[in-house]
């Protein structure tokens, strides 16, 4: 039987109420599913979530509830009427020309998804070209699930910041 390793500095960052590891920040959220799970997701890896309105649904809807269990009362959670990139920001998009592979990632970055149905505004996209980034895919699929793609991120970030401890 072979004892599987793992390097648990990773929980130093997840460990504790005071950590914030990145913000992740939906802009115009439509799939309530997909933002229980990406709570969830938060709420698990140490990140605060941003909403920014106009929600596609309500956050007392049930499905929400549901994808998010019983951790959504734990999520450091906010909804902002309006939002713009600032400090240290990424979006990422399908249409991007970098890979996440890399981005060099630090505590505290605001991770910044697009709603399911037409991503982040193009005007953002055109306007930080340098701070774009995609998830590398190849095939006839044209975008990965909000809440997948939310947790690839986040995760590969997770493991550059064990990297450069």
């Amino acid at each position: 039987m072979v004892e599987a390793s793992l390097n648990w500095s990773i929980l130093r960052y997840m460990g504790s109420a005071m950590t914030q590891n990145f913000n992740v920040v939906l802009y115009q959220p439509e799939i309530p599913q997909n933002t229980g799970n990406i709570g969830r997701l938060c709420v698990g890896t140490g990140c605060h979530l941003h909403l920014v309105e106009p929600l596609g649904f309500s956050l007392d809807e049930k499905k929400v509830r549901r994808a998010g269990l019983d951790y959504w009362s734990d999520l450091d959670l906010k909804v902002h009427e309006d939002w713009e990139p600032k400090e240290r920001f990424f979006l990422f998009t399908k249409k991007a020309k970098h890979s996440v592979f890399d981005l060099d990632f630090r505590q505290g970055d605001n991770l910044v998804f697009g709603p399911e149905s037409r991503g982040l505004p193009e005007e953002w996209l055109e306007a930080h070209p340098d701070r774009c980034y995609a998830l590398p895919q190849v095939g006839p699929v044209r975008s990965q699930n909000l809440s997948n793609a939310v947790s690839a991120v986040v995760y590969l970030g997770l493991r550059h910041l064990e990297k450069s401890c």
